[in-house]
């Protein structure tokens, strides 16, 4: 395969579909913004005019986009993918969607003979860039085999969930915890600054003993530096957790936890942080506590 189609030019997409240009493959992309894919048009790409020209002109073809309706219709709707799709045609969605959208679309392209990943990703922004994302997949174990290594292009790994819907599964269980995470380093680091302990300090310790997350490596240097530019948006994480509670709410599950991170976050977003980075949520916390969490 190598002809790979791309839709969805974001944050996430670009810096995907850029590493599959640098491993010489020829990559079509579609954007709704034309202009997010100048810089990948200058590295060699191909503009499509639509979705459907994308599937027209590729083997596998990679969506990269916010929600359910949006992939829903880059993939069903007017000059879609599925409009353009033909038998054999593979589309990877690593959109974080609900398991109940990707088993849809899997069963709308399959009409058609075209196979479905769903294959979200762990990381954001920096792992995107960096090509250390891993991959969740839910589809035919086959079909999967034969992305692998697009997969590795991309990322450092990728693991094989079972079937359609399986990949989503498995991301908003991953979102639960990494949510989770980054609200008990909030309130850890504020009980830490208040009572004096230099912020950088703390990140040493904890960093060296079973409290330490991918939360504490990846988000306390941003709250310490004051950089709270998005690398994974408040409200693109509320959105993944109402996937994540509606799930929970077909599974019968309790989820105190969760139910009381959404709200938090859902806090932040009403304060005016949604557009920024995730980890803006501590300065609801800094609100309360009357302290900012910097450099010492």
């Amino acid at each position: 395969m190598k002809k790979i189609g791309f839709v969805g030019l974001g944050t996430m997409g670009a810096p995907m579909a850029s590493h599959l240009l640098k491993a010489d493959y020829e990559v079509i992309v579609y954007n709704r913004t034309k202009e997010k894919a100048d810089e990948l048009i200058v590295k060699g790409a191909v503009l499509a005019d639509s979705p459907a020209d994308v599937a027209r002109q590729s083997e596998v073809v990679f969506t990269m986009l916010t929600a359910d309706a949006a992939v829903e219709e880059v993939v069903l709707g007017a000059n879609g993918i599925l409009e353009g799709a033909y038998e054999g045609l593979i589309v990877v969605d690593s959109s974080t969607i609900s398991p109940k959208t990707s088993k849809k679309l899997a069963a709308e392209l399959a009409e058609k003979g075209v196979e479905m990943l769903d294959a979200p990703v762990t990381g954001s922004e920096p792992q995107a860039t960096e090509g250390v994302l891993t991959f969740m997949v839910g589809g035919k174990n086959e079909v999967y085999e034969k992305c692998v290594p697009l997969f590795e292009i991309m990322g450092k790994a990728s693991y094989y969930m079972g079937a359609n819907g399986a990949g989503s599964y498995m991301k908003l269980a991953n979102n639960t915890l990494a949510a989770i995470n980054l609200l008990s380093l909030s309130e850890s680091l504020i009980m830490a600054t208040k009572s004096g302990i230099d912020p950088e300090l703390f990140v040493k310790v904890v960093s060296g003993g079973g409290a330490r997350s991918g939360m504490v490596d990846n988000k306390t240097g941003k709250i310490i530096s004051r950089d709270f530019r998005p690398h994974f948006a408040t409200n693109l994480m509320h959105k993944d957790l109402t996937l994540a509670t509606d799930l929970a709410s077909e599974l019968d599950l309790p989820v105190p936890v969760l139910s009381l991170v959404r709200q938090m976050l859902q806090m932040a977003i009403s304060n005016g942080y949604g557009n920024e980075d995730m980890c803006s949520v501590i300065k609801c916390y800094e609100e309360w506590a009357q302290i900012e969490v910097t450099s010492k």
